[in-house]
């Protein structure tokens, strides 16, 4: 039976999750600018509690973005560090489709229209569908305007708004039928996602573990025109 760590520090919640002889453990903290300091110390004692080391993990999942550069980067840089240490392969996880796990988990919403502050006027957007208990992108994840959040083509039904970028909600045109824009990512749902993608084969080697900031393809400077 396999043991995955699983460890997200994108938003302002800092948490990791533990899958050991089939038992799920976690930890989460809301703690700005805190991470750094408090990451490593909960990985640990979430091994002491599960009576294991980091020996037996498998492979170690990890919150790829969007979400604050510095916060990405910071859970990049432990996965990387272990992961090397350990001879083991990682599985990066969108912080939207983890948002909408836990939506799921929570709320039993099976559509979830996921948004976290982007700051500067922005928020990232995906839409998620659940798919025999995995909740999976309807369309692209983008980083825009309030104002031009929407489903994707075909999308139809009722929606539930998870996250922080629901703080712009009288400027996103969708209206969900609830809505929970104090949500912040939690590990244990990055770790039900990366069991799904554990089990399709989907972990990558540390060296390809890359953070996804969406604002990247934003930022790139065009090309002048000829």
């Amino acid at each position: 039976m396999s043991t995955l760590l699983a460890l997200d520090t994108a938003t302002e919640a800092c948490s990791v999750a533990l899958l050991h002889d089939g038992k799920v453990t976690s930890h989460y903290e809301v703690i700005p600018r805190l991470h750094a300091q408090k990451l490593l110390p909960m990985i640990q004692q979430l091994l002491a509690d599960a009576g294991t080391t980091l020996k037996a993990v498998d492979a170690i999942a990890f919150g790829r973005g969007p979400g604050a550069f510095t916060g990405v980067r910071i859970a990049i840089g432990v996965v990387q560090g272990l992961a090397f240490a350990l001879e083991r392969p990682v599985l990066p996880v969108s912080n939207l489709a983890v948002l909408a796990q836990r939506a799921l988990r929570e709320h039993g919403a099976t559509q979830v229209a996921a948004a976290i502050d982007a700051r500067m006027d922005e928020v990232y957007w995906g839409c998620y569908r659940e798919e025999a208990g995995e909740m999976r992108l309807q369309g692209h994840e983008a980083v825009l305007a309030p104002e031009l959040a929407a489903l994707p083509a075909g999308a139809e039904g009722s929606w539930f708004g998870a996250g922080t970028g629901w703080g712009y909600a009288e400027r996103i045109g969708l209206k969900p039928y609830t809505l929970d824009a104090g949500m912040l990512p939690h590990a244990e749902d990055l770790l039900t996602l990366a069991r799904f993608a554990w089990a399709r084969g989907e972990a990558i080697v540390a060296d390809l573990a890359q953070p996804v900031y969406l604002r990247d393809k934003v930022a790139t400077p065009k090309k002048p025109a000829v």
